[in-house]
């Protein structure tokens, strides 16, 4: 009778087959997007998905997190090539050529690297991929992407150009900025329908692990304050900013630190700068890390010179490190920090990031309140809320 019974029950027990999910994304490199891609990876369950991650170029530090039953997919392998070295251009307008061919010509990356595969869904991790995932050949396929910048200060996204993302059936923001940019484009119910604010899932353990490391790469000096930034070196982040005022602020007499934790694109210009203004004594470009957590622990000030974000991942983990915090004003920063309770948010100018630093080299007391609150606040951000909310998503597309 028990036979029967469990015979019974194996009937009609359904088995969910695993949605069949591909995610797109440059590279994984340092930058915010990736960091916050691969901590969601890491906590997705195998049992449930089958995700291939189609990459650009197989590079960067989060390669080795990837989970290992996520099939990793690539165009191109090798380091990113940030400059114009004559031996250098052959290999970088062969990939340019390669990529560019396959974007036109979608059927052939799906016919030929990705093997004729079906796909549920079809998964931008970042805006740049908006394209490439929009004109799939995979016409059935539920389409996603994730939204990680306000676009409305990138350069080439006008309103036009924005509304093209309407064409997902769902769009993942990680502001409130954002999302009132994109309520502000939908011309329907529908279309709001499709936007969804979700923070970024980031590991608050894994930061306070990690910044117990020591230091190795950098002398702090207990008498002289030191500024930390970390992020990729993009325009966007505003660096070269960051370096004329400390030299203004030097000129003015005011003993401190630079320190720039990152790599990227626009590196060698920004050192050039550094060299250009004289400061190379007192600022320092420490390049890539695969641990900036130690030096952020270690300085007295982080600040953030970025020119735009969307919601500036830096902040939460200098928040997790309870440090004391200067911001221009950028998307994200004031829900970051609790509307200017938790840190110092400034004009989006040099103008401002100059008034941060003197404020915090002149009248370091008023800094006190921050730190006040920033032990007492407990993190609205959290890991497993905001994987449970977009898996949610994938589950009911």
């Amino acid at each position: 009778m028990a036979e029967v019974e469990f015979a019974s029950k194996i009937q009609n027990y359904e088995i969910v087959p695993k949605k069949k999910i591909l995610i797109r994304i440059g590279s994984l490199r340092h930058g915010g997007a990736e960091k916050v891609l691969v901590t969601f990876l890491k906590n997705l369950s195998p049992d449930r998905y089958e995700i291939d991650l189609l990459l650009n170029l197989y590079s960067g530090k989060y390669l080795q997190e990837v989970p290992t039953w996520i099939n990793v997919i690539y165009l191109n392998k090798g380091e990113m090539i940030t400059t114009n070295r004559i031996q250098d251009i052959p290999k970088k307008i062969t990939r340019v050529i390669y990529q560019k061919l396959l974007k036109k010509f979608p059927d052939l990356l799906y016919s030929g690297k990705l093997k004729g595969k079906k796909y549920d869904i079809e998964f931008a991790a970042i805006h740049g991929m908006r394209d490439e995932i929009l004109d799939s050949p995979h016409t059935s396929s539920k389409k996603i992407v994730w939204i990680h910048n306000d676009l409305s200060e990138v350069k080439g996204y006008n309103d036009h150009e924005i509304r093209k993302f309407f064409g997902f059936d769902k769009i993942l923001v990680i502001s409130e900025k954002i999302e009132k940019l994109f309520y502000g484009l939908a011309k329907n119910e529908s279309e709001k329908r499709k936007i969804v604010r979700i923070y970024n899932p980031l590991d608050t353990q894994e930061i306070l692990t990690k910044a117990e490391k020591p230091v190795q790469k950098y002398s702090f000096e207990g008498s002289v304050p030191t500024f930390v930034s970390v992020g990729t070196v993009f325009p966007q982040k505003g660096f070269d900013r960051l370096l004329k005022v400390h030299k203004k602020i030097l000129d003015e007499g005011l003993e401190h630190k630079v320190l720039i934790i990152g790599d990227g694109y626009d590196f060698e210009n920004i050192k050039k700068l550094k060299s250009e203004l004289n400061i190379d004594k007192t600022a320092t470009m420490l390049g890539f890390t695969d641990n900036p957590y130690p030096y952020f622990k270690n300085a007295d000030f982080y600040i953030l010179s970025s020119r735009y974000e969307g919601f500036p991942t830096v902040l939460f983990e200098a928040i997790t490190l309870k440090k004391k915090m200067i911001t221009t004003e950028v998307s994200g920063a004031r829900e970051m920090l609790n509307n200017g309770e938790l840190g110092l948010i400034v004009e989006n100018s040099e103008d401002g990031i100059y008034f941060g630093m003197k404020q915090a080299l002149l009248h370091p007391e008023t800094f006190l309140h921050y730190s006040e609150k920033l032990n007492e606040y407990k993190m609205p951000f959290n890991l497993e809320n905001s994987v449970n909310k977009i898996t949610d998503i994938l589950d009911e597309l």
